[in-house]
């Protein structure tokens, strides 16, 4: 009965690693999607000031009809906004944590806890920069 029970945790380990092997090729091309994804949202980040000053701008000339705009002060308010929305760190930490996820499936032993801990990282970097935005395609 042993060599059957050795085969049988042979065929068992054997069907672990390929389920692994598996999951990891699905995660690496789940964080390829992502950081694909990270890039559009830089880019758009990148754009978001001056969407808004021009923004700005329109509905301060609907609302003050003929009135001149002091363009210090709309520079001054468009500061505030872009300080306000700024997510570079979050963009920052989110590459950060991609590639850390990436070096994580190089190391040998068990890493389902430390995969773990990251994917939380990453969603509190992802839930700032929705909670930052206004802009829906950055949402």
């Amino acid at each position: 009965i042993k060599p059957l029970i050795d085969s049988s945790l042979i065929m068992m380990d054997n069907m672990r690693l390929n389920e692994g092997e598996k999951l990891k090729e699905d995660i690496l091309s789940k964080l390829n999607e992502i950081e694909s994804l990270v890039y559009k949202i830089e880019e758009i980040a990148d754009t978001v000031p001056n969407t808004y000053k021009k923004k700005l701008e329109n509905k301060l000339k609907d609302l003050l009809d003929g009135i001149e705009i002091d363009e210090a002060r709309i520079a001054q308010e468009i500061a505030i906004i872009a300080d306000k929305s700024a997510v570079d760190e979050e963009i920052t930490r989110l590459k950060s944590h991609l590639n850390q996820m990436r070096e994580t499936f190089n190391e040998e032993g068990q890493i389902g806890r430390k995969l773990d801990f990251i994917i939380q990282e990453m969603n509190r970097e992802a839930n700032t920069i929705a909670s930052k935005s206004s802009d829906m395609n950055m949402t």
